[in-house]
């Protein structure tokens, strides 16, 4: 810059000091030019809010904080150094000045969707204090064996605790020396004896109902209809008798079969997540980031990580609404295997047999049991339900939800069968074994 200096005349000196003095004024920067052969000085100074202020003892523009940029050294013609600085608005006339940020308890909100610092925690915070540790010892020829260790979830202030029925009712063999009385451990250490009120195999659910003169907290109850996978969610409960434990992860998959796992029996269908869940989980709450129970978590795939299983709570509301009518749950059964149809299906099917009837949805019955209301209904193998009650279907859900819990009731079903060929029929469904 000096060389440059050198060769200007003083009126373009005069331009470039100007020049340098505008582009130091935007960067806080101080610089004093002593030009040979003039009279002329200069010093910039621009006071601005600085990041640098390390104490309030910082307070004059004359504070000058060296920089690792500049050198030490005395240029040839004296001139300083160049250097940062520091300035308090407050020492300057006609600056405002600014609170300085204050850090506050309060955590900032996210937005709408998205998930904050604290979202997790403020989910499990609202159904924690519902979660209770399950105990029912286990005998076997009068002999107490062990004990059968889970979680709960209290959904109703009269003491309703949802679990799973494999934790308070016999599936191996063995039986309850408790007698149907479930040892019950609330978050905040409190203990009572619970009856075991309603089971459902099938499904693996189960109501437990404790007594107390005090006030229980409660868990509300969500909706699993509009989860997707990706969706956070928060299993909770106490795994191996560890109270207060929670984990956190995704839906992988919000209708998984248990034809898919490898179970029989009645077609079910379950919430799959990567939240780790181990022995004692059972029967303890999956929690949406909003603090609501959308599942009950089930079991897991022991030899994998990350494949977890729940029920899911539009499935569990109903089977206590069936609870509460009936006393247990009422399945009503025709005895067809049933099959979804889409294009690339229905495409495979008709490439094999072209007589195949032209639909495009529909539900398959690949076979009919032997004596089962459908067969002696006039179903045959290769029949594709298009219609159920009046009503057009395209999956087997829509089947088992137009059915309820209607049993020895005459249903219409219309099928197609090969060259197009439309027939009614009708079909009296009977109450399904539940051990089936």
């Amino acid at each position: 810059m000096r060389h440059i200096l050198r060769k200007v005349s003083l009126s373009k000196d005069n331009a470039f000091i100007r020049l340098v003095a505008l582009a130091t004024a935007g960067s806080g920067l101080a610089y004093k030019l002593d030009i040979e052969d003039s009279d002329m000085s200069m010093r910039v100074s621009i006071p601005t809010r600085s990041h640098y202020t390390l104490s309030s003892s910082w307070g004059t523009p004359d504070t000058v904080l060296n920089s690792p940029f500049s050198s030490s050294a005395p240029s040839r013609h004296g001139h300083p150094p160049l250097s940062l600085f520091s300035v308090n608005p407050t020492s300057v006339p006609g600056v405002n000045k600014e609170p300085p940020f204050k850090e506050t308890s309060e955590s900032p909100k996210p937005c709408c969707g998205c998930l904050g610092r604290d979202t997790i925690a403020n989910a499990a915070a609202r159904v924690g204090p519902a979660v209770v540790n399950l105990s029912v010892p286990k005998g076997f020829q009068g002999l107490t064996v062990g004990k059968s260790i889970g979680s709960g979830t209290i959904i109703d202030d009269d003491g309703t605790i949802l679990t799973c029925a494999h934790v308070v009712v016999d599936f191996q063999g063995f039986t309850s020396s408790s007698k149907g009385k479930v040892d019950v451990t609330l978050q905040d250490g409190r203990t009572f004896e619970g009856i075991v009120v309603n089971a459902d195999l099938h499904s693996d659910i189960a109501i437990v109902k404790i007594t107390s003169k005090t006030p229980l907290p409660t868990a509300k109850l969500g909706s699993s209809s509009s989860l997707r996978p990706g969706d956070w969610v928060v299993a909770m409960g106490c795994p191996l008798s560890l109270q207060n434990t929670i984990t956190a992860g995704i839906v992988s998959c919000v209708d998984r079969k248990s034809s898919d796992l490898g179970l029989g029996g009645m077609r079910r269908e379950y919430l799959q997540t990567d939240c780790a869940i181990n022995a004692g989980n059972s029967g303890g709450p999956l929690v949406n980031i909003d603090g609501e129970v959308i599942g009950v978590n089930i079991m897991k795939v022991l030899a994998a990580d990350g494949l977890s299983f729940s029920v899911p709570i539009d499935s569990v509301s109903k089977i206590i609404d069936h609870f509460k009518t009936n006393g247990r749950v009422v399945r009503p059964w025709l005895g067809l295997k049933m099959l979804d149809l889409n294009d690339m299906i229905v495409t495979q099917l008709k490439e094999k047999d072209v007589m195949f009837p032209n639909v495009t949805k529909g539900v398959l019955v690949p076979m009919v049991s032997p004596g089962s209301p459908a067969e002696r209904a006039g179903f045959r193998p290769g029949d594709v339900v298009v219609e159920f009650e009046g009503k057009p279907v395209t999956s087997i859900k829509e089947v088992i939800e137009i059915m309820g819990d209607k049993v020895g009731k005459p249903m219409k079903v219309v099928v197609k069968r090969a060259k197009d060929t439309c027939i009614t029929l009708t079909v009296i469904p009977e109450e399904a074994n539940p051990d089936m």
